[in-house]
């Protein structure tokens, strides 16, 4: 909590609930709430742990140049990494997902951090891909326009850094020498050997079949995750077309990118009134109600078997706090 970015994390958080917050009647958002039929959640969650299984099947996928685990060993991690980001500040849980996967399978955190950094190309990727085929048929307003665009941009430019890592070596290794002159010798011969562990995680970029199979997982895991936001919404009685679901979980999605809170509360939310109450044309209050329970579903029960597999992997509560350290 010493560090300035947690803080202002929690500011920016804040600052979107206010937006979300902003002329609700609280009496209309408490009755949404209450009059919501939940039997829906129960093959909403089961969905959404299908799609964590997916994303552990993509993971084997992306390690499979440094390592061979299978997709039922790296479901634990994965939802330990989960459980992780929802309660630890600046997206620690991709750290946190590291050292378990280090502890338990021995794979260098570096080189795992690298297939993390490929996920998550490839999850924004997908979220412009929801996006750009739920705008053939909504009309974008000015602020989902401002999204898509800096959404692009983003992603261009860490695409971009990536490929010139992977197929311009001659570009990457003076980069990196370049760095590594800059240190202090002690601390470069423990960059070194990182970096190239880092490359390694790379890799599977070189391999044009697994990079298909990558992005197909990618695709399916979120589409099962879109399905849940459209079981949710039938909870409500909202009668959102699939296209419509695609373009509330891309934005929603995309809004966590903004550093927040632990859980992207508020960010999450917003990201929802936009287009549900926007394009959409849903009440706020409504669309405010249905991000909550939709936030909610996605929260618990994935932090909970977070915890379990932690405590079931005997892991060290310790290593979390370096790993703040590490993040703040």
């Amino acid at each position: 909590m010493r560090s300035w970015r947690v803080w202002l994390g929690l500011v920016i958080s804040i600052f979107f609930i206010f937006l979300a917050l902003r002329g609700q009647d609280f009496g209309l958002i408490w009755e949404s709430i209450k009059s919501a039929d939940y039997i829906w959640l129960l093959p909403a969650i089961g969905l959404y742990f299908l799609g964590v299984g997916v994303r552990a099947a993509r993971w084997d996928y992306l390690l499979r140049g440094v390592a061979k685990i299978s997709p039922a060993q790296l479901f634990p991690v994965v939802t330990i990494g989960y459980m992780a980001n929802n309660i630890l500040p600046l997206r620690a849980g991709e750290l946190v997902r590291s050292y378990a996967l280090s502890t338990r399978h021995g794979v260098r955190k570096s080189a795992s951090l690298a297939t993390i950094a490929v996920e998550r190309i490839f999850d924004g990727l997908t979220m412009l891909l929801f996006f750009t085929v739920a705008s053939l048929s909504i009309a974008l307003n000015s602020d989902l326009r401002t999204v898509f665009n800096l959404a692009v941009a983003l992603f261009t430019i860490i695409t971009a850094g990536v490929l010139v890592f992977v197929f311009a070596p001659g570009t990457r290794d003076r980069i990196i020498g370049a760095v590594l002159d800059r240190l202090p010798e002690r601390v470069g011969e423990r960059v070194g050997p990182m970096a190239q562990a880092f490359i390694d995680g790379l890799s599977i970029l070189r391999r044009r079949n697994e990079v298909l199979g990558v992005a197909l997982a990618s695709v399916c895991a979120w589409s099962l995750e879109a399905s849940m936001y459209l079981l949710v919404a039938e909870a409500f009685g909202m009668d959102i077309s699939p296209l419509g679901i695609l373009m509330v979980t891309a934005v929603a999605n995309l809004a966590t990118l903004i550093p927040s809170s632990p859980g992207y509360v508020g960010a999450f939310e917003y990201g929802v009134i936009l287009v549900v109450a926007g394009p959409l044309g849903f009440p706020r209050e409504l669309a405010l109600s249905y991000a909550v329970v939709v936030h909610a579903a996605l929260y618990l029960p994935v932090t909970v078997l977070g915890f379990i597999f932690w405590w079931r992997e005997s892991l060290s509560w310790g290593a979390v706090r370096e790993v703040e350290k590490v993040a703040g």
